[in-house]
């Protein structure tokens, strides 16, 4: 999942990360920008094969089904468990859990047992984590105490209070100095925050009253997804916090299955959906679009899938702020023969499936058509990827190509080749 990133303490928390700065190719120019959330509907990839069972009702229709797995999918349970069982690698971490929660996953969110999804999934855990069910992130200890102290300063706590409290005693017995000294998950680090912002004196205030971790789990998946999926789609497991059920194996999986394939699109490759997957839904599409209006208005525009700007990760609309692909549409008004604010309504929808059937989406693409090479309808979103993690830099294509390379081996490990 949608990996997601903010300043202070969550820049080193990240799964999915932000864009900050251009990349190398001549046409992009990457700005700062909120992460995208992923499209708050429960839109199902249309079973291919008749003998499956017809998918649960969507809390919106679909404007344009997903198309059928290019490879049959497989008509029951029993013969979906026998394919995953075929595909999952031999030997990692609590591979029976793994089978089972995605055997579940998949069943409940209605996804065909199909190769291509089986395989998409395991790709992205395996680059997201090894398989580990509780990954290990170097360094941490080091990052959680550089930003402490960063916080510390902001909010000009004296060194001795900060100090004083961290020797306190936690609820797990160890003092909270002990427990950031020995840390080495996220899943540690989330329990940590929620008994650091509960407890100590500074606690609420140095953390601003919640918990800063945004994301994690084996799949890396966004805490406000998981939020929004469980209210328009049912989580077949019972549960006390929902947060800590993204950073269980059972959860990542569901979540993470979930924002990677319940949505419809007709990408033709299934790296445009590994690059959504770090960038957010739709962003293959959005992003070609941008490529669209770039080639109409002959600006330079950040091909990053974000088409508007917004003020948070629940994609609102800054109020009062226009993009520079909103600018360059206005300007393009009598061409389109479109208002600015007909457009604005049209884009309003780019986080949802419905954005490619209206009629600015149709007419950009059908102008920029006509001026020569036809336009891709997806392009990996150029955007490169920050975190303390990183010792080199890294982009959303990196992302993707990387994962899809972990799915061609699936597909080969299974016969699919």
């Amino acid at each position: 999942m949608y990996r997601y990133l903010s300043a202070g303490l969550l820049l080193a928390l990240a799964g999915c990360a932000s864009s900050v700065a251009p990349l190398p190719a001549p046409v992009v120019t990457p700005a700062v920008r909120p992460a995208p959330m992923p499209e708050p509907q429960t839109l199902l990839p249309a079973p291919p094969p008749a003998a499956l069972p017809p998918a649960a009702p969507a809390s919106a229709p679909l404007s344009k089904p997903v198309p059928a797995p290019l490879l049959p999918a497989y008509n029951n349970e029993q013969e979906g468990a026998a394919l995953l069982e075929r595909l999952l690698p031999r030997g990692i971490p609590a591979r029976r859990e793994w089978h089972g929660d995605i055997m579940t996953a998949f069943s409940h969110l209605k996804i065909p047992y199909a190769p291509q999804y089986f395989c998409a999934v395991l790709a992205v855990a395996e680059q997201e984590s090894g398989f580990n069910p509780d990954p290990v992130v170097p360094n941490l200890s080091k990052i959680v105490w550089g930003q402490i102290e960063e916080r510390r300063q902001k909010y000009f706590i004296p060194s001795l209070v900060v100090d004083a409290a961290m020797l306190k005693k936690s609820p797990n017995g160890q003092s909270y100095k002990e427990r950031v000294n020995a840390l080495r998950t996220k899943k540690q680090m989330n329990a940590l925050y929620e008994d650091m912002i509960r407890e100590l004196p500074f606690g609420q205030t140095i953390f601003e009253h919640k918990n800063p971790i945004r994301d994690g789990g084996p799949m890396q998946v966004s805490v406000a997804f998981a939020e929004t999926q469980v209210r328009a789609w049912p989580y077949p497991y019972s549960y006390s916090s929902l947060r800590d059920e993204v950073f269980s194996l059972r959860g990542s999986v569901y979540f993470g299955s979930a924002i990677l394939l319940q949505y419809p699109i007709s990408y033709p490759d299934m790296v445009y959906r590994f690059a959504d997957y770090n960038a957010g839904r739709y962003a293959s599409r959005n992003a070609a679009f941008q490529l669209a209006v770039q080639r109409l208005s002959g600006q330079k525009l950040a091909l990053d899938g974000d088409i508007m700007l917004y003020s948070d990760k629940m994609n609102r609309v800054l109020s009062g702020a226009t993009s520079d692909t909103q600018r360059a549409l206005n300007g393009l008004a009598g061409r389109l023969r479109m208002s600015p604010d007909e457009m604005a309504r049209d884009l309003r929808q780019e986080k949802l499936s419905g954005f490619s059937q209206t009629e600015l989406y149709k007419r950009v693409f059908a102008l920029a058509d006509q001026s020569g090479k036809a336009v891709p309808r997806q392009i990996i979103p150029q955007i490169v990827l920050v975190s303390p993690k990183f010792t080199h830099q890294l982009t959303t294509e990196w992302f993707a190509r990387r994962v899809d390379g972990r799915y061609q081996s699936c597909m080969a490990r299974g016969g699919f080749h």
